[in-house]
Protein backbone atom coordinates (compact mmCIF):
# COMPACT_ATOMS: atom_id res chain seq x y z
CA UNK A 1 0.00 0.00 0.00
CA UNK A 2 1.79 3.47 -0.74
CA UNK A 3 1.80 5.73 1.87
CA UNK A 4 -0.66 8.27 0.42
CA UNK A 5 -3.28 5.31 1.20
CA UNK A 6 -2.02 4.73 4.29
CA UNK A 7 -2.35 8.48 5.06
CA UNK A 8 -6.40 8.39 4.17
CA UNK A 9 -6.82 5.13 6.11
CA UNK A 10 -5.13 6.68 9.08
CA UNK A 11 -7.20 9.87 8.89
CA UNK A 12 -10.71 8.00 8.34
CA UNK A 13 -9.81 5.66 11.42
CA UNK A 14 -9.34 8.46 13.61
CA UNK A 15 -12.26 10.25 12.62
CA UNK A 16 -14.37 7.76 13.09
CA UNK A 17 -13.95 5.08 16.58
CA UNK A 18 -14.94 2.01 15.45
CA UNK A 19 -17.37 0.63 18.29
CA UNK A 20 -16.98 -3.30 18.36
CA UNK A 21 -18.02 -3.78 21.79
CA UNK A 22 -20.63 -2.83 24.58
CA UNK A 23 -18.48 -1.35 26.95
CA UNK A 24 -16.94 0.93 24.10
CA UNK A 25 -20.57 1.71 23.09
CA UNK A 26 -21.43 2.89 26.43
CA UNK A 27 -17.97 4.73 26.85
CA UNK A 28 -18.58 6.68 23.20
CA UNK A 29 -22.56 7.99 24.13
CA UNK A 30 -21.03 9.30 27.63
CA UNK A 31 -18.19 11.78 25.49
CA UNK A 32 -19.46 15.19 26.25
CA UNK A 33 -21.02 16.98 23.06
CA UNK A 34 -22.41 15.36 19.85
CA UNK A 35 -22.05 12.09 19.14
CA UNK A 36 -22.94 10.52 15.35
CA UNK A 37 -23.28 6.80 15.36
CA UNK A 38 -23.31 5.17 11.76
CA UNK A 39 -24.77 1.86 11.85
CA UNK A 40 -23.91 0.07 9.19
CA UNK A 41 -24.16 -3.93 8.09
CA UNK A 42 -20.97 -6.28 7.40
CA UNK A 43 -21.89 -7.12 4.14
CA UNK A 44 -21.62 -3.55 2.89
CA UNK A 45 -19.42 -1.66 4.99
CA UNK A 46 -19.63 1.81 6.56
CA UNK A 47 -21.20 5.02 4.65
CA UNK A 48 -17.91 6.38 2.92
CA UNK A 49 -19.83 9.10 0.98
CA UNK A 50 -19.83 10.78 4.24
CA UNK A 51 -16.41 10.71 5.41
CA UNK A 52 -15.34 14.10 3.31
CA UNK A 53 -18.33 15.32 5.25
CA UNK A 54 -17.70 14.61 8.18
CA UNK A 55 -13.66 15.79 7.74
CA UNK A 56 -14.84 19.12 6.79
CA UNK A 57 -17.71 19.21 10.13
CA UNK A 58 -14.53 18.38 12.42
CA UNK A 59 -12.33 21.35 11.08
CA UNK A 60 -15.36 23.18 10.96
CA UNK A 61 -16.24 23.04 14.62
CA UNK A 62 -13.28 21.54 16.12
CA UNK A 63 -12.68 18.37 18.31
CA UNK A 64 -14.17 19.04 21.35
CA UNK A 65 -17.54 18.63 21.46
CA UNK A 66 -18.10 16.73 18.04
CA UNK A 67 -17.68 13.12 17.45
CA UNK A 68 -17.91 10.55 15.06
CA UNK A 69 -18.12 6.44 15.27
CA UNK A 70 -18.78 3.35 13.56
CA UNK A 71 -20.61 0.50 14.90
CA UNK A 72 -22.15 -2.73 12.83
CA UNK A 73 -25.04 -3.71 13.60
CA UNK A 74 -24.32 -7.82 13.99
CA UNK A 75 -21.54 -6.60 16.38
CA UNK A 76 -24.27 -5.21 19.07
CA UNK A 77 -26.72 -6.48 21.44
CA UNK A 78 -27.91 -2.60 21.11
CA UNK A 79 -28.68 -2.86 17.15
CA UNK A 80 -29.71 -5.65 16.61
CA UNK A 81 -33.29 -4.03 14.81
CA UNK A 82 -31.32 -2.31 13.07
CA UNK A 83 -29.41 -5.11 11.06
CA UNK A 84 -30.42 -6.88 7.57
CA UNK A 85 -31.23 -2.33 6.66
CA UNK A 86 -29.45 -1.61 3.53
CA UNK A 87 -29.93 2.05 4.04
CA UNK A 88 -27.09 3.71 6.27
CA UNK A 89 -28.65 5.08 9.08
CA UNK A 90 -26.76 7.49 11.67
CA UNK A 91 -28.28 7.84 15.38
CA UNK A 92 -27.23 11.02 17.00
CA UNK A 93 -26.34 11.31 20.63
CA UNK A 94 -25.86 13.54 23.65
CA UNK A 95 -25.56 13.10 26.98
CA UNK A 96 -25.99 9.64 26.67
CA UNK A 97 -29.05 10.29 25.07
CA UNK A 98 -30.32 9.97 21.37
CA UNK A 99 -31.61 13.41 20.14
CA UNK A 100 -32.13 12.63 16.75
CA UNK A 101 -32.07 10.16 13.57
CA UNK A 102 -31.13 10.53 9.91
CA UNK A 103 -31.64 7.76 6.97
CA UNK A 104 -29.80 7.54 4.08
CA UNK A 105 -26.60 9.55 3.25
CA UNK A 106 -28.26 12.82 2.51
CA UNK A 107 -24.94 15.55 3.02
CA UNK A 108 -27.35 18.39 3.47
CA UNK A 109 -29.79 17.12 5.89
CA UNK A 110 -26.57 15.62 8.33
CA UNK A 111 -24.61 19.19 7.80
CA UNK A 112 -27.81 20.39 9.20
CA UNK A 113 -28.60 17.77 11.87
CA UNK A 114 -25.11 17.90 13.16
CA UNK A 115 -25.09 21.72 13.14
CA UNK A 116 -28.68 21.93 14.92
CA UNK A 117 -28.15 19.31 17.09
CA UNK A 118 -24.58 20.79 18.12
CA UNK A 119 -26.18 24.07 18.75
CA UNK A 120 -28.68 22.91 20.90
CA UNK A 121 -25.87 20.71 22.68
CA UNK A 122 -23.77 23.71 23.56
CA UNK A 123 -27.13 25.48 24.83
CA UNK A 124 -27.82 22.59 27.31
CA UNK A 125 -23.93 22.50 28.49
CA UNK A 126 -23.93 26.34 29.07
CA UNK A 127 -27.11 26.66 30.34
CA UNK A 128 -28.24 23.65 32.19
CA UNK A 129 -31.30 23.33 30.44
CA UNK A 130 -32.97 19.61 29.02
CA UNK A 131 -32.42 17.66 26.12
CA UNK A 132 -34.99 17.24 23.58
CA UNK A 133 -34.75 12.94 23.96
CA UNK A 134 -36.35 11.22 21.13
CA UNK A 135 -37.33 7.42 20.85
CA UNK A 136 -36.38 6.36 17.96
CA UNK A 137 -39.21 2.82 17.12
CA UNK A 138 -36.02 0.74 15.78
CA UNK A 139 -34.34 0.37 18.39
CA UNK A 140 -34.28 -2.68 20.86
CA UNK A 141 -35.47 -2.84 23.92
CA UNK A 142 -31.65 -3.53 25.25
CA UNK A 143 -30.88 0.27 24.07
CA UNK A 144 -33.88 2.07 26.00
CA UNK A 145 -32.93 0.21 29.05
CA UNK A 146 -29.53 1.38 29.00
CA UNK A 147 -30.66 4.87 28.20
CA UNK A 148 -33.15 4.86 31.56
CA UNK A 149 -30.74 3.22 33.72
CA UNK A 150 -27.94 6.22 32.43
CA UNK A 151 -30.17 8.88 33.61
CA UNK A 152 -31.08 6.80 37.13
CA UNK A 153 -34.29 5.42 36.20
CA UNK A 154 -35.67 8.82 34.72
CA UNK A 155 -38.26 8.01 31.86
CA UNK A 156 -37.53 10.13 29.20
CA UNK A 157 -39.87 8.85 26.74
CA UNK A 158 -42.08 12.05 27.37
CA UNK A 159 -40.72 14.47 25.53
CA UNK A 160 -41.74 17.41 27.23
CA UNK A 161 -45.11 17.35 29.33
CA UNK A 162 -46.19 20.96 27.59
CA UNK A 163 -45.58 19.65 23.74
CA UNK A 164 -48.26 18.62 21.80
CA UNK A 165 -47.52 16.19 18.65
CA UNK A 166 -48.97 15.37 15.66
CA UNK A 167 -48.51 12.35 12.71
CA UNK A 168 -47.21 13.59 9.47
CA UNK A 169 -46.56 10.35 6.77
CA UNK A 170 -44.55 10.99 3.72
CA UNK A 171 -46.65 8.70 1.42
CA UNK A 172 -44.99 6.23 -0.95
CA UNK A 173 -46.16 7.52 -3.92
CA UNK A 174 -43.16 10.79 -3.34
CA UNK A 175 -41.11 8.20 -1.02
CA UNK A 176 -41.03 6.03 -4.45
CA UNK A 177 -39.99 8.75 -6.18
CA UNK A 178 -37.05 9.93 -3.57
CA UNK A 179 -38.41 12.88 -2.17
CA UNK A 180 -37.93 12.02 1.54
CA UNK A 181 -34.95 13.33 2.16
CA UNK A 182 -35.86 16.83 0.15
CA UNK A 183 -39.43 16.90 1.88
CA UNK A 184 -37.50 16.62 5.52
CA UNK A 185 -35.58 19.48 5.16
CA UNK A 186 -38.08 20.92 4.04
CA UNK A 187 -40.13 20.32 7.16
CA UNK A 188 -37.20 21.45 9.48
CA UNK A 189 -36.62 24.76 7.75
CA UNK A 190 -40.65 25.40 8.24
CA UNK A 191 -39.83 25.10 12.01
CA UNK A 192 -40.86 21.63 12.63
CA UNK A 193 -39.00 19.60 15.19
CA UNK A 194 -39.10 15.91 14.71
CA UNK A 195 -39.06 13.44 17.95
CA UNK A 196 -39.05 10.40 15.75
CA UNK A 197 -38.65 9.64 12.02
CA UNK A 198 -38.89 6.08 10.72
CA UNK A 199 -39.38 4.44 7.23
CA UNK A 200 -42.04 1.24 6.43
CA UNK A 201 -44.90 -0.65 4.65
CA UNK A 202 -47.98 -0.10 6.31
CA UNK A 203 -50.12 -3.46 6.59
CA UNK A 204 -53.70 -3.97 5.11
CA UNK A 205 -54.91 -4.30 8.62
CA UNK A 206 -53.20 -1.09 10.07
CA UNK A 207 -54.53 1.03 7.25
CA UNK A 208 -58.12 -0.61 7.37
CA UNK A 209 -58.23 0.73 10.75
CA UNK A 210 -56.40 3.83 9.87
CA UNK A 211 -58.67 4.97 7.17
CA UNK A 212 -61.67 3.75 9.24
CA UNK A 213 -63.98 6.68 9.47
CA UNK A 214 -63.51 7.57 5.36
CA UNK A 215 -67.16 7.44 4.15
CA UNK A 216 -67.14 5.57 0.58
CA UNK A 217 -66.01 1.96 -0.48
CA UNK A 218 -64.08 2.58 -3.69
CA UNK A 219 -62.22 5.74 -2.29
CA UNK A 220 -61.29 3.99 0.95
CA UNK A 221 -60.58 0.68 -0.91
CA UNK A 222 -58.11 2.62 -3.06
CA UNK A 223 -56.70 4.63 -0.43
CA UNK A 224 -55.53 1.68 1.15
CA UNK A 225 -54.06 -0.06 -1.38
CA UNK A 226 -52.19 3.23 -2.23
CA UNK A 227 -50.92 3.05 1.28
CA UNK A 228 -49.44 -0.64 1.68
CA UNK A 229 -47.69 -0.34 -1.98
CA UNK A 230 -44.71 0.57 -0.75
CA UNK A 231 -42.83 2.03 2.27
CA UNK A 232 -43.78 5.26 3.86
CA UNK A 233 -41.78 7.72 5.82
CA UNK A 234 -43.58 8.20 9.03
CA UNK A 235 -42.53 11.43 11.33
CA UNK A 236 -43.85 12.55 14.96
CA UNK A 237 -43.45 16.39 14.73
CA UNK A 238 -43.55 18.92 17.44
CA UNK A 239 -43.45 22.61 16.94
CA UNK A 240 -41.50 25.59 19.14
CA UNK A 241 -42.16 28.29 16.56
CA UNK A 242 -45.09 30.56 15.66
CA UNK A 243 -48.19 30.97 17.42
CA UNK A 244 -49.96 27.80 15.49
CA UNK A 245 -50.08 24.72 17.59
CA UNK A 246 -48.32 21.56 15.44
CA UNK A 247 -51.53 20.41 13.92
CA UNK A 248 -52.77 23.53 12.37
CA UNK A 249 -49.59 24.45 11.35
CA UNK A 250 -48.22 21.21 9.74
CA UNK A 251 -51.99 21.32 7.90
CA UNK A 252 -51.55 24.28 6.65
CA UNK A 253 -47.90 23.74 5.34
CA UNK A 254 -48.97 20.48 3.34
CA UNK A 255 -51.86 22.72 1.55
CA UNK A 256 -54.96 21.14 0.05
CA UNK A 257 -55.99 18.15 0.01
CA UNK A 258 -56.08 17.80 -3.96
CA UNK A 259 -52.93 18.67 -5.51
CA UNK A 260 -54.40 20.40 -8.46
CA UNK A 261 -56.48 22.76 -6.09
CA UNK A 262 -53.25 22.82 -3.87
CA UNK A 263 -50.94 24.35 -7.16
CA UNK A 264 -54.12 26.67 -7.88
CA UNK A 265 -54.48 28.02 -3.88
CA UNK A 266 -50.90 27.54 -2.41
CA UNK A 267 -48.67 26.70 -5.00
CA UNK A 268 -45.53 26.55 -1.73
CA UNK A 269 -47.29 23.99 -0.31
CA UNK A 270 -45.97 20.11 0.10
CA UNK A 271 -49.03 18.80 -2.22
CA UNK A 272 -48.57 21.58 -4.74
CA UNK A 273 -45.05 20.64 -5.03
CA UNK A 274 -44.72 16.99 -4.54
CA UNK A 275 -48.16 15.57 -4.87
CA UNK A 276 -49.50 14.34 -8.40
CA UNK A 277 -53.43 13.95 -8.46
CA UNK A 278 -55.71 11.98 -5.67
CA UNK A 279 -54.75 10.34 -3.67
CA UNK A 280 -51.35 10.79 -4.83
CA UNK A 281 -50.99 13.73 -2.76
CA UNK A 282 -47.09 12.97 -1.26
CA UNK A 283 -48.19 13.74 2.48
CA UNK A 284 -50.85 12.76 5.25
CA UNK A 285 -51.13 14.93 8.63
CA UNK A 286 -53.41 14.11 11.47
CA UNK A 287 -56.51 16.53 10.80
CA UNK A 288 -57.10 17.70 14.90
CA UNK A 289 -55.68 16.85 17.83
CA UNK A 290 -58.03 14.09 18.45
CA UNK A 291 -57.11 12.44 15.18
CA UNK A 292 -53.18 13.04 16.45
CA UNK A 293 -53.85 10.97 19.74
CA UNK A 294 -55.48 7.57 17.78
CA UNK A 295 -53.22 7.88 14.59
CA UNK A 296 -50.12 7.59 17.10
CA UNK A 297 -51.61 5.59 19.36
CA UNK A 298 -51.79 3.13 16.49
CA UNK A 299 -48.66 3.90 14.39
CA UNK A 300 -46.20 4.53 17.03
CA UNK A 301 -48.04 2.42 20.23
CA UNK A 302 -45.01 2.81 22.31
CA UNK A 303 -44.31 6.26 21.91
CA UNK A 304 -45.85 8.51 24.98
CA UNK A 305 -47.07 11.93 23.99
CA UNK A 306 -48.26 15.04 25.86
CA UNK A 307 -51.74 14.79 27.45
CA UNK A 308 -52.16 18.38 25.90
CA UNK A 309 -52.94 18.11 22.51
CA UNK A 310 -54.81 21.25 20.95
CA UNK A 311 -58.20 20.41 18.93
CA UNK A 312 -58.03 21.95 16.17
CA UNK A 313 -61.52 23.06 14.39
CA UNK A 314 -60.38 21.64 10.79
CA UNK A 315 -63.05 20.61 8.01
CA UNK A 316 -63.18 16.84 8.11
CA UNK A 317 -61.74 16.31 4.20
CA UNK A 318 -60.07 12.93 3.80
CA UNK A 319 -56.22 12.45 2.91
Amino acid sequence: MNPQAMGSKKKEIALQVNISTQELWEEMLSSKGLTVVDVYQGWCGPCKPVVSLFQKMRMEVGLDLLHFALAEADCLDVLEKYRGRCEPTFLFYAGGKLVAVVRGANAPLLQKTILDQLEAERKVLAEGGERKVIKDEVLSEEDERFSREKDDGEDEDVVSSEKACTLAIIKPDAVVHGKTSEIIMKIQEAGFDILTSEERTMTEAEMRLFYQHRAGKEAFEKLVHHMCSGPSHLLILTRTEGTEDVVTAWRNFMGPCDPDVARREQPDSLRAQYGTEMPFNAVHGSRDGEDARRELALLFPGFKFSDQVPEAPLDREEE
